[in-house]
């Protein structure tokens, strides 16, 4: 995934001008456009890009630890798109102009409303990913956790392991 984020973040620098108008890809619905943000999704707390870098870094320590615990392959897809979105566009945080830990985001899918890059659509993947593994009840270590609970006995019931009254423990009648 980081891979792909910063390959098509290059070829986006090398093929598109920043400041240009959409390059059409499905009518205003979809097209190209660069540019360079400092801000978040939607460009949302520009100006703040050194609160974005440490706020992302502490994501990626985060799931560099959870990474031991995956017992699942659905949360490994989840938290491998997401680890590697958030290194593609920390990469870009801390390499790219205007400096280190300041550095502008490479965006240029332009969705009409907002632009945005591979690394954010592996993000967006990964939280609707996590959302449904969380709602299915599986835990991180692949476990359905919503599964151990114990169901309740219906009333009058006997406890599991319990003798019903005239037999003996091995199931035959007692004389």
């Amino acid at each position: 995934m980081l891979a792909a984020d910063q390959l098509t973040k290059w070829w986006a620098e090398s093929a598109l001008e920043p400041g240009a108008a959409a390059l059409p890809l499905v009518g205003d619905l979809l097209g190209l456009r660069l540019i360079y943000n400092d801000g978040a999704a939607l460009s949302i707390g520009g100006g703040m890009t050194w609160v974005l870098t440490i706020v992302v870094v502490v994501v990626v320590v985060v799931i560099v630890r959870a990474i031991r615990r995956i017992g699942s392959a659905g949360w490994a897809v989840a938290l491998g798109l997401l680890l590697g979105g958030a290194l593609g566009n920390l990469g870009d945080r801390f390499f790219r102009e205007p400096g280190f830990a300041r550095g502008h985001v490479v965006d240029f899918i332009d969705y009409g409303v907002f632009i945005g890059n591979v690394a954010d659509i592996a993000i967006v993947v990964a939280a609707g990913l996590i959302v449904v593994l969380t709602f299915r009840g599986i835990g991180l270590d692949g476990q359905r956790h919503a599964d151990d609970e114990a169901p309740a006995e219906p009333a009058g019931a006997a406890p599991e392991g319990a003798v019903p009254e005239g037999a003996s423990s091995d199931g035959h009648e007692e004389r």
